[in-house]
């Protein structure tokens, strides 16, 4: 009885950091989605006025970018915002529902490419796409 007793704490310690160590390998699909999004949306810019906004993100080459609205496995639901001639804003959500929304760190994961300078950020709750990007030490690992 002592062992089952000891097993079972043991397993109460390990389960939540075993989830949380699979939730943070799974950040690299939105990485993945993301890079994705920002390659494209330069092979766009090379041959328009400004970047593409979300409404170009599915559509098909030429006439858009692509790239499917959520990531592989459908952890990540991806969007374009605040794109204009210098810049845009593309964020990863985790889709409501699905393992990665308990991912209470990196809920949301955000690259920025405004006048040549790319910023990261990811959270729970970012700020609105405008504003400064939080913590990209977080979610985005070097």
């Amino acid at each position: 009885m002592i062992v089952v007793a000891v097993a079972g704490v043991l397993a109460l310690v390990a389960y939540p950091t075993f989830m949380d160590t699979v939730r943070k390998s799974r950040r690299s699909e939105a990485v993945a989605a993301l890079a994705q999004v920002q390659q494209s949306q330069e092979r766009w810019r090379a041959n328009n006025a400004s970047y593409a906004d979300d409404a170009k993100l599915t559509p098909a080459l030429p006439n858009g970018l692509g790239i499917a609205r959520g990531t592989g496995s459908g952890l990540y639901a991806l969007t374009i915002d605040a794109a204009n001639a210098n810049g845009y804003t593309a964020t990863a959500t985790a889709v409501a529902g699905k393992s990665q929304s308990h991912d209470t760190k990196c809920t949301v994961m955000r690259v920025r490419l405004d006048r040549a300078n790319i910023q990261y950020g990811g959270c729970a709750g970012c700020v609105l796409p405008g504003g400064e990007l939080t913590d990209p030490d977080r979610c985005w690992s070097r």
